[in-house]
């Protein structure tokens, strides 16, 4: 498990586009490390890149990265990568696996006991998609990076 940057300052080469790529290598400290990696890339691009950021947006990316890197753990063996790119006014977490097979949300039910990550996802993301890549798949949601009037985070109602 290492982050690697795309470019010495955490940005692409080209581009000022603030991105980071984690390899994750599928041990028990994944999700932990996942976590504070998204936590200290949104840091930076406050502080390195002057963007705003907020506390709740730093907090859902950190929800959304455990609920996707979770999933990848759980049903696709081997390593997953997790990508962050902020885009526009939002950060774009996206989580690649080696399992083809593309998660379907399930119907909401208050009395099933787990497998509710996919609904979390979604219900607080801006954003989401998931495509079969070459192999395997990608998983992607997108974050708003700053709250809505009333403390109320921007992007999609809850489902």
């Amino acid at each position: 498990m290492e982050s690697a940057p795309v470019g010495e300052d955490g940005t692409a080469p080209d581009e000022r586009t603030p991105q980071t790529s984690i390899a994750l290598g599928g041990d028990g400290t994944d999700i932990a490390h996942a976590r504070h990696q998204a936590a200290d890339f949104l840091t930076r691009v406050r502080t390195e890149h002057g963007l705003p950021v907020s506390r709740r947006a730093i907090d859902l990316t950190q929800l959304v990265v455990s609920e996707l890197v979770t999933n990848a753990r759980k049903y696709a063996p081997g390593p997953a990568l997790l990508d962050l790119r902020v885009t526009g006014d939002t950060v774009e977490v996206s989580v690649w696996d080696s399992d083809p097979v593309l998660p379907i949300a399930r119907a909401a039910d208050a009395g099933r006991v787990g497998q509710h990550g996919l609904e979390i996802v979604m219900a607080v993301a801006q954003g989401f998609a998931a495509q079969r890549e070459p192999v395997g798949k990608r998983i992607t949601a997108r974050i708003a990076l700053l709250d809505g009037p009333g403390d109320a985070p921007t992007g999609r109602p809850p489902l």
